[in-house]
């Protein structure tokens, strides 16, 4: 008497199990490869605002600098600042090239009334864009200086 093969199978096949076994394993590798670049273009992200926000504080806090064209190192704009060692020794070892351009000169005794006998006591303003670039990244600041 014959063996009766049932109609329907009841489990998978060997191929059929390594083709599922193939897709998960890409889609694992894409997504892990997905996780390293994203992290590793947030540390970038993160590292940038960092020294964003240390050239943003230093050149607006020291009025000294910014409205010239200049190549220095962090430690010179730090130099007026108390700040913790390993702080300095991190921009210390930072590049920066300041650029300055003036964008506009406001001379405010051109609006002054000339029967009043003024004393010329006018101020000036000076608005312009200070530019600030390290090797990662560059950063422009409008800043205006009253003369």
């Amino acid at each position: 008497m014959p063996k009766h093969y049932p109609r329907y199978r009841t489990a998978f096949t060997l191929i059929e199990v390594m083709v599922a076994v193939m897709i998960v394993s890409v889609v694992i590798a894409a997504l892990l490869q997905m996780r390293g670049e994203t992290a590793h273009k947030f540390l970038e992200i993160k590292k940038m605002l960092q020294t964003n926000q240390y050239n943003s504080l230093l050149i607006a806090q020291n009025s000294k600098y910014g409205f010239e064209k200049s190549n220095m190192d962090m430690n010179r704009l730090v130099e007026d600042f108390d700040l913790e060692s390993n702080l300095r020794r991190k921009l210390k070892s930072i590049k920066v090239e300041l650029g300055y351009e003036e964008l506009k000169t406001v001379d405010t005794s051109e609006f002054e009334e000339s029967d009043q006998g003024s004393s010329g006591s006018g101020l000036v303003f000076e608005i312009g864009d200070t530019s600030i670039k390290t090797e990662n990244f560059t950063l422009h600041m409008m800043r205006v200086r009253v003369q």
